[in-house]
């Protein structure tokens, strides 16, 4: 039996060798890796922490996403990792619904100004099953965070123009979904302006990503 209370997250995790090309212009290799590691644990750590969600799945092949997971707990998804940001979530989203989970939540790994009442407000707007609640990124055309009850509720199709597709996804099943306008959920580092839009962001939240990036003292964030 579903419960709808029973809200999972889950996590898609690149490998990290190679993470974040379009930021080859401003970080070399190792410093991509770093800041893929960093932006990841500061979303763990503020999942973790909201004790409204059941758990936390990680959907990664990855060494130190995986050890990242392990040391909060987590569970560890290898099915579908490497078939891309879609193919991780869905793969997840059908084996959570498999065992019965009321949703699921999904964020990337790569928003670090994340918060733990940002989480409570998109659990708190979701209406009841069956239901979609969907936060924008910071340009209304990706989707940063999906909330879907069942957890297969809708299909799902992730990329940089996701954001109005999954709207109409969701109405074609018959749900009118949910929008939640958030900030540090929106806003993700993909290219080289989103690093300085992140770093000018207030109040300042002094995350590991935060303190990575003044650690570097990198001119465009100066």
């Amino acid at each position: 039996m579903i419960s709808a209370g029973d809200i999972w997250a889950v996590v898609p995790v690149k490998e990290m060798t190679g993470a974040k090309q379009r930021l080859a212009g401003v970080l070399t290799e190792p410093q991509r890796r770093a800041l893929a590691a960093s932006m990841l644990e500061d979303v763990l750590d503020v999942l973790v922490s909201v004790s409204a969600l059941a758990g936390i799945v990680i959907v990664t092949v990855d060494p130190e996403a995986t050890r990242l997971a392990q040391r909060i707990g987590a569970r560890v998804f290898t099915d579908a990792a490497r078939d891309g940001h879609t193919g991780a979530v869905t793969a997840a989203a059908r084996a959570l619904a498999r065992e019965g989970h009321g949703g699921m939540i999904t964020v990337p790994g790569d928003i670090p100004r994340l918060t733990a009442a940002e989480v409570s407000l998109v659990l708190t707007a979701h209406r009841r099953a069956p239901a979609f609640t969907i936060v924008p990124a910071h340009d209304d055309l990706g989707s940063n965070a999906v909330l879907c009850s069942p957890p297969d509720a809708v299909p799902l199709r992730f990329g940089d123009d996701s954001y109005f597709p999954h709207l109409d996804a969701a109405r074609r099943c018959g749900i009118e979904p949910t929008v939640v306008r958030l900030p540090g959920i929106g806003m993700d580092i993909d290219h080289p302006a989103d690093l300085a839009a992140f770093a000018r962001m207030l109040p300042p939240l002094r995350t590991r990503t935060l303190a990575l990036l003044e650690r570097w003292k990198l001119p465009l964030i100066r």
